[in-house]
């Protein structure tokens, strides 16, 4: 459903122009038969979803009870665990080009790469000590960009020439400045980029701010919204200079238009769903949306059922 916002109460510069053509799958333009793809797509019992990657006709999702990642068919619902969980929470995921899917710890404060067509994990990272969670990834032609909800620096991955992943030792933290100030509670969550490519975008969970980054320095800089906020703000993408925000417990997808240098956005409206069950994160694949309904608060999750919904465009 389609809703006014009124009605409703997831380097340097010149790399990162070039992010959306080459830092993520190209998803497959609308077809005749997308048209009849499932449009709820039921998860195993208990795997309590919260990160989606899509590439081509795939799905990859991760598991916050125990890690596991799911790659799921989206023309007929069905799937397996392409990857066993560590056994402890994965959150947000990113899938490159090349079929390397990153995968983010949550408070294990780590981060792992898989190879899609094998299932085995390449890489494996130690990012956040401490008081940490490791949450989202934005996808740059030299670089892979980290949030932490609980610590105040970003994470930088440096890619190679080729696209070669990192050591260890050459992770980066870059310290968030300047207008960005972490309170009680999550923090940084979805990061996306600006439209023009010159700086990152990252959402700030608990009071609803987005702020523009200089991927340099990490000074950032609170994006004007004309007085609203994107209060409990999930997962992002950025279409152009659209950008859509996941606001998890309002079950709400913000559509915000940003002007070129992303210091500016209005929310031009809120969309929800009757299925929305708490989602998490967004993904595109032809003329659809999905997202991962995370179900937040449920007594078992354990036990329980967890959805995947798919909305128009």
């Amino acid at each position: 459903m389609l809703t006014r916002r009124g009605f409703v109460t997831t380097l340097g510069a010149a790399g990162l122009l070039a992010a959306a053509s080459l830092a993520s799958p190209a998803n497959a333009a609308p077809s005749i038969q997308s048209q009849s793809f499932p449009r709820t797509i039921t998860l195993p019992t208990g795997f309590f979803p919260e990160g989606i990657a899509i590439g081509g006709p795939h799905a990859y999702l991760s598991s916050m009870a125990n890690g596991d990642v799911y790659k799921l068919d989206l023309r007929t619902g069905k799937g397996d665990v392409l990857t066993p969980g560590p056994g402890t929470a994965a959150i947000g995921v990113a899938l490159d080009t090349s079929g390397r899917l990153f995968v983010a710890g949550g408070e294990t404060g780590d981060a792992r790469v898989i190879d899609t067509a094998s299932g085995k994990v390449i890489a494996s990272y130690r990012l956040g000590t401490g008081t940490t969670f490791v949450n989202d990834f934005l996808l740059t032609p030299d670089a892979v960009w980290v949030t932490d909800s609980m610590s105040q620096v970003l994470y930088r991955l440096p890619l190679g020439p080729r696209g070669e992943l990192p050591s260890q030792a050459d992770v980066a933290k870059v310290p968030l400045g300047g207008d960005v100030v972490f309170e009680e509670g999550f923090n940084a969550n979805g990061i996306a980029r600006t439209p023009d490519g010159k700086a990152l975008l990252i959402a700030q969970t608990n009071t609803g701010r987005l702020y523009r980054v200089d991927p340099a320095t990490g000074v950032g800089t609170t994006v004007d919204l004309a007085g609203e906020d994107l209060r409990f703000a999930d997962g992002m993408l950025l279409e152009g200079r659209t950008l859509y925000v996941v606001q998890n417990f309002l079950n709400t997808v913000a559509v915000v238009r940003l002007n070129k240098t992303g210091t500016k956005g209005q929310i031009l409206e809120g969309r929800t769903d009757p299925r929305f069950d708490i989602p998490t994160t967004i993904a595109r694949f032809g003329d659809h949306f999905y997202l991962p309904n995370a179900r937040f608060g449920i007594p078992s999750p354990q036990t329980a059922e967890f959805t995947v919904v798919a909305i128009p465009q």
